[in-house]
């Protein structure tokens, strides 16, 4: 029996009864933790499909390293390389004269984007589902972080397609501008 071998052990010793006690204890809870399956230190949350693969710090850019917007964290790709997703797209202009992600003026009228995920800069296209219109846009910026929004367009990008709010499009990544 283990435990009896123990006490033979630690009476060698010549141990008060509650030292060896004491001692045994302390022996019994270290091996069974090592013994143990449960991590002594929680795992860090489990992440998405793009946040395990696409941790992105491309060029060492700030825009390109995982943030944090209300309390959730994004991780930007490394690579878009064949990325392809349907969502809800928004527009936004009210931001005339503010800087994008990148750092450079939001221009309303240009043809220019923002999303959570993809590597900045970007060319994508977005396909407007309802008419089947595209437009070709460059994202620069994050965004948008309101809940089920895929991306937003500058207002200039969001005319050429007939968005006038939300609509369901097909983004389409065309590589980095040149």
């Amino acid at each position: 029996m283990q435990h009896s071998h123990n006490i033979d052990f630690l009476r060698q010793f010549n141990l008060s009864h509650s030292i060896r006690i004491g001692l045994l204890l302390l022996m019994t809870s270290l091996f069974t933790g090592c013994a143990s399956n449960t991590p002594l230190i929680a795992p860090a949350p489990q992440a998405t499909r793009s946040t395990q693969e696409h941790y992105s710090y491309r060029n060492n850019a700030p825009y390109n390293r995982p943030y944090r917007v209300k309390g959730k964290t994004y991780y930007p790709m490394r690579s878009a390389a064949g990325y392809s997703e349907y969502g809800i797209a928004s527009w936004y202009g009210s931001e005339s004269g503010n800087r994008t992600a990148m750092g450079t003026h939001f221009r309303p009228h240009g043809l220019t984007a923002a999303h959570k995920t993809l590597p900045l800069p970007a060319k994508v296209r977005v396909t407007n589902l309802r008419n089947g219109r595209s437009v070709n846009v460059i994202v620069n910026d994050r965004g948008p972080f309101k809940h089920n929004r895929l991306i937003d367009l500058s207002h200039g990008a969001a005319k050429q397609i007939g968005l006038h709010g939300l609509t369901k499009v097909k983004i389409e990544y065309l590589g980095q501008p040149g």
